[in-house]
């Protein structure tokens, strides 16, 4: 039963609806005094713990990578890169459409904040979308899915989670999802191709922008580029930590906002503002489901689990399958941060030990990830997008669910041929 009652307090927070930090974080506590019996310890345990879940060094890129997305909207970077992805692929049926996964992920490759970059590019393409005659399950569909792209695509807030949880190298880890991020963003466009000509009437072609037209908006792109070269060749030619990394593409994108002209102190105040407001979200999350990690170990619940499997004598893959299968359940009533953090307390020490390599799992659980936050009931890329675009949230399930397929895809690709994920780390210096 004193195992029993944390997750017993856990279910019944959830559905009382309380903040999910506190949540993890009361459950825990619960737990951990169930397993001391001494308020003392708890204390102790509990002060020592709320510091040292927030006070690692490599969190701090969190924030910088956040500010970099904020202030890379607010001085127009994320409009520009969605005009030129427009205008380069206006010649084909649904090419629009396929502008905005282009744009959505340069867009993540500036950011790695899903919500920041779903809130961006709604704002951006479902007004020009709609204006042009797409549907609102496509235009919805695509904004949802292809704002999950900056999970894989470096900088990623997630991999440095995962990194800091698991003790695994950020670097590698960034690195890690840029091939995957190449081959979903393939899918992606495959879906949408597949999607306008079996249904052409939710894409109307759109007229054909000249060549004069195309390359001048190519050229206001040029500090997207200049971003996103500096932050993947630091860190591959690895002169500088994913730290110190995040800190100078949180200046420069600050810096060429304002030499351009683009970016004034009402702009910066916003993005000051806005990053403060989601990384202090994600640090209080960080902190309780660190308390209730506390809790699983003295329990020894991990250990529980890795007997359990090793006595069942069940194939690796099939050990694989079950935890992909049931963070997907999980998954759609709970949100992804959360969710991931209690999930790596139990499956990462299975994993290691059925002999997988973290670098590997730390990309299938980005793909889990995006599963979770683009599928119904939570979704929670899928309320944004609503929220943001002024869509009716019911249309931007539909549009999300078809095109979730090239998730799928890529998870199945990546389970055959783990090189797609760990070839490009394997390479760095």
């Amino acid at each position: 039963m004193d195992l029993l009652l944390p997750f017993i307090c856990l279910l019944v927070f959830f559905i009382l609806g309380i903040p999910i930090a506190f949540s993890l974080g009361v459950a825990g506590v619960i737990g951990i005094l169930l397993m001391t019996k001494d308020v003392a310890i708890l204390m102790s345990m509990v002060g020592l713990v709320t510091f040292d879940a927030v006070a690692s060094y490599v969190l701090s890129a969190i924030p910088m990578f956040i500010l970099m997305a904020y202030l890379s909207s607010s001085g127009g970077l994320a409009t520009d890169m969605y005009r030129a992805a427009q205008n380069w692929t206006s010649n084909i049926r649904g090419g629009v459409a396929i502008g905005t996964v282009f744009a959505c992920g340069v867009f993540g490759a500036m950011s790695g904040a899903s919500l920041a970059a779903a809130s961006v590019m709604s704002e951006i393409a479902i007004p020009n979308m709609r204006r042009l005659g797409y549907s609102e399950t496509l235009t919805g569909g695509v904004v949802s899915i292809g704002s999950t792209l900056d999970i894989l695509i470096p900088p990623s807030v997630m991999f440095v989670i995962y990194g800091i949880m698991t003790d695994t190298s950020v670097g590698k880890l960034l690195l890690a999802g840029v091939v995957p991020g190449i081959v979903l963003g393939i899918l992606l466009i495959l879906c949408i191709l597949v999607w306008v000509t079996i249904r052409p009437q939710d894409a109307p072609k759109a007229d054909r922008v000249p060549w004069e037209e195309r390359w001048r908006s190519l050229y206001r792109i040029w500090p997207c580029v200049v971003l996103i070269f500096m932050v993947m060749g630091l860190l591959y030619a690895g002169v500088a930590t994913p730290t110190e990394v995040a800190g100078l593409a949180a200046f420069f994108s600050g810096l060429i906002g304002i030499v351009l002209g683009r970016l004034g102190l009402a702009g910066a105040l916003h993005a000051f503002k806005a990053t403060i407001r989601v990384s202090a979200m994600i640090f209080m999350v960080l902190i309780g489901a660190t308390i209730f990690g506390y809790f699983m170990t003295l329990s020894g619940i991990p250990d529980k689990v890795i007997e359990t499997v090793n006595a069942m004598n069940l194939n690796r893959w099939t050990v694989i399958f079950a935890i992909v299968g049931s963070y997907f359940i999980f998954s759609m009533f709970m949100d992804e941060l959360p969710l991931m953090l209690l999930y790596l307390q139990i499956t990462f020490p299975l994993v290691m030990r059925l002999g997988f390599d973290p670098i590997w799992y730390g990309v299938v659980t980005a793909i889990m990830m995006m599963l979770g936050l683009t599928f119904p009931p939570v979704g929670l890329i899928c309320f944004v997008v609503s929220s943001a675009g002024k869509m009716d949230l019911a249309k931007v399930y539909r549009g999300s669910s078809i095109l979730i397929i090239a998730i799928v895809m890529t998870l199945i690709l990546i389970m055959i041929f783990p090189g797609i994920a760990l070839w490009f780390p394997s390479t760095m210096k």
